[in-house]
């Protein structure tokens, strides 16, 4: 009998253990399934975001991160038209989501939101070797560039936001500096042969003296320890108070007539992603300390609390990091 009623408490305590690995084992999947998440990112974003990754990656040993950096547009349309496998889309200017992933105009409809997490500048930078670079000021800038014989860098206004974000600003010299002829000298001395994708594609031929001058971001300024110039706020796309302003800079591209806007890049999460909960995960960490101090270091603008669109189609686990869009 005893050896029965021992036999029966050590059936049980087998059971109970059992359950117990099985609870555990269902409670640790989410730390041990091998995860493969797709982003698709601004090419100035490249820098920090492989930092990002990497820390994220050390946090969640379980998810590999394969990334793709380039112009804005082209980015969002790997998913969009290319059909290529997206789960986090991080663009240099915010408008690009909506104009592109929203399904407007009959077009497939990828997302309904989009967190606007750091900002940035328009600038022009240079090195030693450029000519005039011992006379070049914020002051003196545009009529430097204009002179004979400089050659600057710009990247693609059709596929890149600082390509057209770039000419936005002309737009907007012209109208502080009362001066009507900054755009079409400047552009004088930024032919075709001096455009790519995206701007850091010409950083090779800056440093090497082929270009004397680069239209850039600040913070690919900061980060790659190069000199640049610092451009009135009421030009450089870079303050949101000068919303208004920046609005009378319009340009035509083949994606239509685009009017300036403040530089604040965005991220969302297409509605096809295979991994939704890892991809709020990455954006998660990028929103939070570690993140931001990531992006920080790096020379882009820490907003106080990052902007949302639709803050109510925002994921649950994203809504208290975000701030309602400021209304322009």
């Amino acid at each position: 009998m005893k050896r029965g009623i021992i036999g029966i408490v050590i059936l049980i305590a087998a059971l109970i253990f059992v359950a117990g690995c099985a609870a555990s084992n269902k409670g640790g999947n989410q730390q041990t399934e091998k995860v493969k998440l797709y982003l698709y990112g601004a090419g100035t974003l490249a820098k920090p975001f492989k930092e990002v990754i990497g820390e994220f990656e050390k946090k969640y040993p379980n998810v590999t991160i394969e990334s793709q950096f380039g112009g804005s547009v082209k980015m969002v349309k790997q998913v969009t038209e290319l059909h290529q496998p997206g789960d986090i889309i991080a663009v240099a200017d915010y408008n690009v989501i909506p104009k592109y992933m929203f399904g407007e105009n009959g077009q497939t409809k990828y997302t309904d939101w989009y967190i606007g997490f750091v900002n940035n500048s328009i600038t022009f930078v240079y090195t030693d070797k450029s000519k005039y670079a011992n006379e070049i000021n914020s002051t003196n800038w545009y009529k430097i560039l204009s002179e004979k014989g400089v050659q600057i860098g710009r990247s693609n206004p059709n596929t890149d936001p600082s390509g057209y974000q770039t000419l936005q600003m002309l737009k907007l010299a012209e109208k502080y500096y009362k001066d009507p002829t900054i755009y079409e000298k400047i552009l004088a001395n930024a032919p075709e042969k001096n455009i790519r994708d995206t701007e850091t594609e010409l950083l090779s031929s800056l440093e090497a003296g082929q270009i004397d001058y680069l239209a850039i971001y600040k913070s690919d300024a900061l980060q790659h320890h190069l000199k640049y110039l610092d451009l009135p706020a009421q030009i450089n796309l870079s303050d949101p108070k000068y919303a208004n302003f920046y609005k009378e800079a319009v340009v035509d591209t083949k994606n239509g007539e685009l009017s300036g806007k403040p530089i604040i890049y965005a991220i969302t999460i297409p509605n096809n992603s295979k991994n939704t909960e890892w991809a709020i995960k990455f954006v998660e960490f990028l929103l939070g300390p570690d993140g931001q101090s990531i992006m920080k270091k790096n020379g882009f603008g820490v907003l106080e609390k990052p902007y949302a669109n639709n803050v109510d189609k925002v994921p649950a686990e994203l809504k208290n990091f975000v701030s309602e869009w400021p209304k322009q």
